[in-house]
C-alpha cells in the first residue's frame, strides 16, 4: 500500500458538483468542501435546521376505520381495506431537513495552476487543498471540531505577503448578512414552516410565515492572520497575508421537539458568538490538536489491513473507474469500510440529533424523500454498524430520537388505533412525528401505512445492551421503550380464528401481492416482518425484565402472547414466505427483503441451527436475483453483503459489496440510480450498510458464540483486524493466512462467559493463567471469563 494515500480520499481537480465535494462534520455542524482554486465552497448544515415546527399531525378520524379494514382483510378484500386506509387513516407529509448556506471564499488569481491535489484524510478528519501558482505553494486545510464546535479554515502560502481574498456568507433560505465587528460578519435567517416533498407537483412548494418556524444564524470570524483584514459590507477581505484562520459558528433556536422555537427556542446569536469566543482564545494549532485528539479517540478503536495490493495509487475517482472496468482493488474495500466509520463519527455524536437519509450533509430545500428519518429500513441501517465498528457512543442520538418518538407515538398508537403504549410507521423528523405520512397524496400504503417502524427501532437498544452490558442503560433507557413498544404490538394483534394471534392490517415495507381475486394489494394480514419483528420484541423485554427482577405479570403476558405468533412458512417456490398466504409476488425482484429480517439484523433464522429455514432464504435471494430490477441498488446492496454473510457465502456477499463499491459518487457517498428518478441523490445507508456488512464477514456474535471469520472472501486471503467488539462484552482482534486464522486473541470487558467457534480445532489460551482449553468436535469452545482478561485462540489446522 502506498502510505502517502494510506486511508485518504484524494484527487487532482477540483469538485465540480456537490457529489463530488468531500463531507466533513463534527455531528453537528457539517460541510461539503470543494476544493476550488480560484472559488473555494464550503456548503453547510446544522443539524437541526428543518423546515416545520411543533403541531398536531394525529388523524382524529383514523381509529373509526380500523375494524372495518379488518373486516375486509379477513374476508380476503385486501384492494378494498387498502383503499380505506389510503383514504381515511393516513397523515402529513414530514418535514423536511435543509441546507443552511455556503461559506465562499475568492481568491486573487487564476485558475491555472500546477500540483493540484485535494484530499480527505480518513486518519484526522481534515480536508486538504494543495497547488502551486505561479510559482507560490497554497495550502488550505478545513476541519470541524467537536470539543471547539466551529468549523476551523486555514489558508496559507509559503512567500510572505501572497495571500489575498473575501470571505462571504450565504444561503438558499430566507436571511440577510451584515457587519458584526472589523473581523467578523453574521447571517441570520429564517427556514420555512413547510416545506412540500420534492416529488409532489405543486405550483409552491416552500412556505414561510412571519413568526413562525426555526431561526438560525452562520458567524464567520478572522481569527487570526499576518496580513491586514477589515470587514467591507458583507464580506472579511484579507490582504497581504502568508496565513489565515478563520472560524465559523452556526446554531438554529431549536430547543426541543414540543417546545415553538420562536417562543420557547434558543438564541442562535448568543449561541454563535459564545462559541467563536471561546475557540478564538485557542491557536490553529491547539485547536487542531483538540480536533484529532477527540477524533482518533473513536477512529483508532480499529485497525483493518489488507495484505493484498490495490489501487491506491490512483486518485479515488479514478479508482472507481477502473473497478467499474473490470479491475481488481481489494483496498478499496478497507478505504470504504473506514470510511462508513468516519461518516458515522462525523455525523452522529452524544448530544446531536440522528443521522438522516444523508447523514448531516445536504445542500437542496426539497431534498430527495424529505431527507428525513426514514424508518422501514434506512434509519436502522445508518446505525448497524455502530456496535461492532467501536463507536457504541455514535448510537446515542438514535436512543434520543427514541425517547422522544415514544412520546409523540403514544398519543398516535391512542388517538388512531385506540391503544395503549406507543407507535411510529414509515418516517419521522425533527419534530417527531409519528403518524403514518402520505395522506395528502393517498399513499399508497405499501410504504405509507406501516406500523411497525417503532419496533424495528427498539431493536438497536436491545444491540446497545448486548454488546456493551450495561444494566443501568437497560434499566433507565431501553426498558421503558421496549415496553411501550410490546404495549402496543399486544393491543394491536388480533385473533385470526385459527388460534394464532396476527396483526390486521399488515404491509411488508413498499412491496404488493396479488390476491386471490387477481388484484394487486399491499395490505393483508401478519407480514413475515411484522411477525418476526414482534416475536423478538417480545423476547428482548422477557430477557430484560428477568434481567432487571420486574414485571412477572407482563412477561408471563408477553409469553403467552409470542406462543400465539405465526411460525416461519416455506412458500411454493422453495422461499421464505413473506406474507401470512403463499401470495403470488406482483415483483418477484423487489429490492426490499423484509421478510429475511429473521436472517438479518435479527437473528432468528441461524443456518446450523436452522438448515430449512436457511435453504428457505437462499431460494428467496436466487429469486430475487433472477428478477432483480433496475432500482435494486446501493442499500439493497449493503443489505445483501450482510444476508449473505449470515448465509457464511462470502464470496456471493464480496459480489455485492463489488457492485456497491462500483457505484457510488466519486466522494464515495452512494449514489441512489434509481430508474424513475431524474437525478440521482445520495443515500447514506448504504456507506453505513457496508461497513455493517464488511464486520460480518469477518466477526459474528449472534446466536450467544462468537464465529470468528465465518464468511472470509478469498479476495482476502491475507489481513488482520484489531478493535472489533461482540456481543457480551467483548473485543476481538484477529490475523489470518491464505483463508485461515492463525491467531485471535479476545479481552473481555465484562467477564462474562465467552463462546467460540472456529471453522478448525484450535485452543483457548489464557494469558493470565497460561491454562489451555481445546475446542470440541463442533470445533466450539465455551469458558469463563475475568473482567480485563485476554484470551488467544490457536488454530489448530490439520
Amino acid at each position: 500500500m502506498n502510505d502517502e494515500n494510506k486511508l485518504k480520499l484524494w484527487y487532482l481537480r477540483p469538485a465540480a458538483e456537490w457529489v463530488e465535494a468531500l463531507p466533513i462534520g463534527n455531528g453537528r455542524l457539517g460541510g461539503m468542501a470543494f476544493g476550488g482554486i480560484k472559488h473555494e465552497r464550503i456548503q453547510l448544515n446544522e443539524d437541526t435546521l428543518w423546515s416545520g415546527r411543533p403541531t398536531d399531525p394525529n388523524n382524529d378520524g383514523a381509529a373509526a376505520y380500523l375494524e372495518e379494514v379488518r373486516r375486509l382483510n379477513f374476508a380476503g378484500r385486501y384492494a378494498e381495506a387498502q383503499a380505506l386506509i389510503e383514504e381515511h387513516m393516513l397523515g402529513p407529509w414530514v418535514e423536511s431537513y435543509q441546507a443552511m448556506g455556503d461559506l465562499r471564499l475568492e481568491f486573487d488569481g487564476g485558475e491555472q495552476v500546477e500540483d493540484y491535489r485535494r484530499e480527505l484524510d480518513l486518519r484526522d478528519a481534515v480536508f486538504r487543498t494543495r497547488f502551486v501558482r505561479q510559482g507560490v505553494l497554497h495550502t488550505r486545510e478545513v476541519f470541524v471540531s467537536a470539543p471547539d464546535q466551529v468549523m476551523v479554515v486555514r489558508l496559507a502560502v509559503d512567500r510572505p505577503g501572497k495571500l489575498h481574498f473575501q470571505a462571504s456568507l450565504d444561503s438558499p433560505l430566507n436571511y440577510s448578512v451584515q457587519r458584526a465587528d472589523d473581523r467578523r460578519i453574521a447571517l441570520n435567517g429564517q427556514s420555512p414552516v413547510h416545506v412540500e416533498p420534492y416529488h409532489v407537483d405543486t405550483e409552491q412548494s416552500v412556505f414561510y410565515e412571519d413568526g413562525q418556524g426555526l431561526t438560525f444564524a452562520v458567524h464567520l470570524q478572522a481569527a487570526s492572520t499576518d496580513g491586514k483584514v477589515e470587514t467591507q459590507g458583507n464580506r472579511i477581505v484579507v490582504r497581504d497575508a502568508t496565513e489565515a484562520v478563520f472560524l465559523l459558528a452556526a446554531a438554529t433556536s431549536y430547543n426541543g421537539f414540543d417546545r415553538d422555537p420562536r417562543k420557547d427556542g434558543q438564541d442562535p446569536e448568543r449561541l454563535c458568538i459564545s462559541r467563536l469566543n471561546e475557540a478564538s482564545g485557542r491557536t490553529w494549532e491547539q485547536l487542531l490538536s483538540r480536533h484529532t485528539a477527540d477524533y482518533r479517540r473513536l477512529f483508532e478503536r480499529i485497525d483493518w489491513r489488507l495484505d493484498v495490493p490495490g489501487l491506491d495509487g490512483l486518485p479515488t475517482d479514478e479508482r472507481i473507474d477502473a473497478l467499474r472496468a473490470g479491475k481488481n482493488d481489494p483496498q478499496m474495500a478497507v478505504l470504504f469500510y473506514q470510511y462508513g466509520r468516519y461518516l458515522l463519527i462525523s455525523s452522529s455524536r452524544p448530544g446531536t440529533q440522528a443521522a438522516t437519509l444523508q447523514g448531516i450533509w445536504n445542500d437542496m430545500t426539497r431534498p430527495p424523500w424529505a431527507c428525513c428519518y426514514t424508518i422501514n429500513i434506512n434509519t436502522q441501517m445508518n446505525y448497524w454498524a455502530a456496535e461492532a465498528n467501536h463507536l457504541a457512543e455514535c448510537h446515542e442520538p438514535l436512543f434520543d430520537l427514541l425517547d422522544d418518538l415514544s412520546i409523540t407515538g403514544a398519543q398516535t398508537a391512542k388517538i388512531h388505533y385506540n391503544s395503549s403504549g406507543w407507535v411510529a410507521h414509515h418516517s419521522t423528523d425533527l419534530w417527531r412525528t409519528a403518524t403514518p405520512s402520505g395522506g395528502p397524496s393517498k399513499g399508497p400504503a405499501s410504504w405509507a401505512f406501516w406500523p411497525m417502524g417503532g419496533v424495528w427501532l427498539c431493536r438497536h437498544l436491545w444491540e446497545h445492551y448486548e454488546f456493551g452490558g450495561d444494566l443501568d442503560f437497560l434499566k433507565r433507557r431501553a426498558y421503558p421503550i421496549l415496553k411501550g413498544a410490546a404495549e402496543f404490538c399486544l393491543d394491536w394483534l388480533v385473533e385470526d380464528g385459527e388460534g394464532h394471534l396476527v396483526t390486521n392490517p399488515s404491509t411488508s415495507p413498499e412491496n404488493t401481492f396479488i390476491g386471490p381475486d387477481g388484484q394487486k394489494a399491499a395490505v393483508s394480514i401478519a407480514s413475515t416482518m411484522d411477525t418476526s419483528m414482534i416475536r423478538e420484541l417480545f423476547a428482548h423485554c422477557i430477557e430484560a425484565a428477568s434481567l432487571l427482577d420486574i414485571d412477572i405479570e407482563f412477561r408471563g403476558t408477553l409469553e403467552q402472547a409470542a406462543g400465539r405468533l405465526l411460525p416461519l412458512q416455506i412458500g411454493q417456490y422453495g422461499q421464505l414466505q413473506e406474507w401470512y398466504r403463499d401470495f403470488e409476488e406482483s415483483e418477484p425482484g423487489h429490492r426490499h427483503t423484509a421478510h429475511l429480517y429473521a436472517l438479518h439484523p435479527g437473528s432468528e433464522i441461524i443456518p446450523s441451527r436452522d438448515p430449512e429455514l436457511a435453504e428457505a432464504v437462499k431460494a428467496t435471494l436466487k429469486r430475487r436475483r433472477e428478477h432483480e430490477k433496475l432500482d435494486t441498488i446501493g442499500w439493497c446492496f449493503a443489505w445483501m453483503i450482510s444476508m449473505y454473510a449470515r448465509l457464511e457465502d462470502g464470496n456471493m456477499a464480496h459480489d455485492y459489496l463489488e457492485k456497491l463499491l462500483r457505484n457510488p459518487f466519486p466522494n464515495l457517498f452512494n449514489a441512489h440510480r434509481h430508474p424513475k428518478l431524474v437525478f440521482y441523490p445520495l443515500t447514506i445507508e448504504a456507506n453505513f450498510g457496508a461497513t455493517a456488512g464488511i464486520a460480518e464477514l469477518l466477526l459474528q456474535s449472534h446466536g450467544g458464540e462468537i464465529r470468528l471469520l465465518p464468511a472470509l472472501p478469498s479476495a482476502w486471503p491475507d489481513g488482520s483486524i484489531r478493535g472489533l467488539r461482540a456481543r457480551g462484552g467483548f473485543e476481538v482482534a484477529m490475523e489470518w493466512r491464505d483463508g485461515r486464522l492463525t491467531r485471535a486473541e479476545i479481552l473481555s470487558r465484562n467477564g462474562r462467559t465467552c463462546k467460540v467457534h472456529l471453522g478448525a480445532p484450535f485452543f483457548v489460551v489464557s494469558s493470565d493463567s497460561g491454562e489451555r482449553l481445546r475446542s470440541d468436535d463442533r470445533c466450539e469452545a465455551q469458558f469463563a471469563t475475568l473482567q480485563g482478561g485476554r484470551y488467544i485462540i490457536e488454530a489448530t489446522y490439520k
